[in-house]
């Protein structure tokens, strides 16, 4: 809880908060609680999430670069300064068609 409390009251440039790594993918949490967390992740070129569910509503931003976010088989584009709504218990899973940047709000109540 400290770390996060260094994060309150203090503007932070978003895409710049986070770094890309050769042939990974980065996050960070930036927000814990029990209702739900905020985390900022970095995708290298070729990177992804398999497919997945999740038992609560996401909200996703790309802050930098382009993503293929995939939900129920339909492949969208998703570019820097868009968002799109990952529906709760749907399948969906996250490509990077180039390096990119996400913040990824999950509400769970």
């Amino acid at each position: 809880m400290e770390k996060e409390q260094e994060l309150f009251a203090r503007a932070i440039p978003l895409a710049s908060f986070i770094q890309y790594a050769d042939n990974a993918v980065v996050s960070k949490q930036l927000i814990k609680q029990k209702g739900g967390t905020v985390s900022l992740f970095a995708f290298d070129n070729g990177q992804s999430l398999s497919e997945h569910t999740a038992p609560f509503n996401a909200f996703v931003e790309i802050v930098d670069g382009t993503a293929e976010i995939i939900i129920d088989n339909h492949a969208n584009t998703v570019k820097s300064g868009e968002f799109i709504i990952l529906p709760a218990n749907i399948p969906h899973a996250v490509n990077a068609v180039e390096r990119f940047k996400m913040v990824i709000v999950m509400i769970k109540e």
